[in-house]
């Protein structure tokens, strides 16, 4: 008995069977990073002024996974937001506040030190207040963006 498969379900096949190996090759871009090794540069304008930030993996601007490090100076506070994406914060070094809710309230935070983390589902409304330098690693997935509770909090709107 001769079996039937239809010549959509052939083509289908052959075409992922040629692409495979491309689209493989496009996601298997490998970084490694030391400290030293690291740039860091002004953080993007949605963010308050004087944060930095430095690129380790992917771009924040396409959707794909990114990693990020954000460097914040002492006494450095980001209004209440959201993120449109899932996001993993590591505390690399220093600590940092985290607070949950749509108020900006320093007595309802939590101190996260180096070595911890924070994930958040998307949507999920937070705020930071640092007493001392420190740089987080954002794992995520792009296009990153930020939208603040209030839009009054936003920098983005004071340039």
């Amino acid at each position: 008995m001769q079996s039937f498969i239809p010549r959509a379900t052939i083509y289908a096949s052959a075409l992922l069977f040629v692409l495979t190996p491309a689209l493989a090759q496009q996601q298997s871009q490998h970084v490694m990073v030391n400290p030293d090794d690291i740039t860091w540069k002004d953080a993007p304008p949605s963010l308050p002024k004087g944060a930095q930030m430095a690129l380790l993996y992917g771009d924040p601007s396409k959707e794909s996974m990114f990693v990020m490090r954000l460097k914040f100076p002492a006494n450095y506070k980001i209004p209440p937001h959201t993120h449109p994406t899932d996001e993993i914060v590591t505390v690399v070094s220093g600590e940092v506040n985290f607070g949950m809710g749509a108020t900006f309230d320093p007595a309802k935070t939590k101190a996260i030190t180096a070595g911890g983390v924070i994930a958040m589902q998307p949507g999920t409304q937070h705020f930071v207040q640092t007493d001392r330098e420190t740089v987080v690693q954002l794992s995520t997935r792009g296009p990153w963006s930020i939208s603040y509770v209030n839009p009054g909090d936003d920098p983005r709107k004071s340039q």
